[in-house]
């Protein structure tokens, strides 16, 4: 753009230079023409266009699908209690769904190897918990029996 602009100013420069600065005495009796400076266009300098590559990948000519957002929160307790949220964009679809711990289980099978691996560790914990705690009310359950027993004789 720079070089252009100092071109039109060097020819403007040249064609005022070359303009007569007076006329000749005879000629003051005429009213005096304005001097036109000839027009003179300068050369165009064109940058080189750089063809530059697009960003991404090209344009699929697949058909294009529209996706769903879906978020589906499961939680659960040590106890093995489930429950599942489910969010569809900003709306809240299900809220604290109460589910069985085996259909979490078999979801997580379904889903993916390390999914299932994470929840089953949850669920073997809970199963821990369970068996301790029936092996502690079943000790009651005998003690009481044997209370229970020694008062009917």
């Amino acid at each position: 753009m720079s070089d252009t602009l100092t071109e039109v100013q060097a020819v403007e420069e040249t064609v005022v230079e070359e303009t007569p600065a007076s006329a000749p005495v005879a000629e003051k009796a005429e009213a005096p023409k304005p001097v036109e400076a000839p027009k003179a266009e300068a050369p165009k300098v064109e940058a080189p266009k750089a063809e530059k590559p697009k960003a991404g990948r090209p344009k699929s000519t697949a058909k294009k699908t529209r996706t769903v957002e879906l978020t589906l929160t499961v939680t659960g307790t040590a106890e093995g209690e489930w429950q599942a949220d489910l969010v569809h964009g900003t709306q809240r679809v299900v809220s604290g769904l109460v589910i069985p711990a085996i259909a979490v289980a078999k979801a997580a099978k379904e889903l993916h190897e390390d999914i299932a691996e994470g929840i089953e560790s949850v669920l073997e914990a809970a199963r821990d918990q369970h068996r301790t705690r029936m092996e502690e009310l079943e000790a009651e359950l005998a003690r009481v029996k044997a209370q229970l027993a020694e008062l009917s004789d």
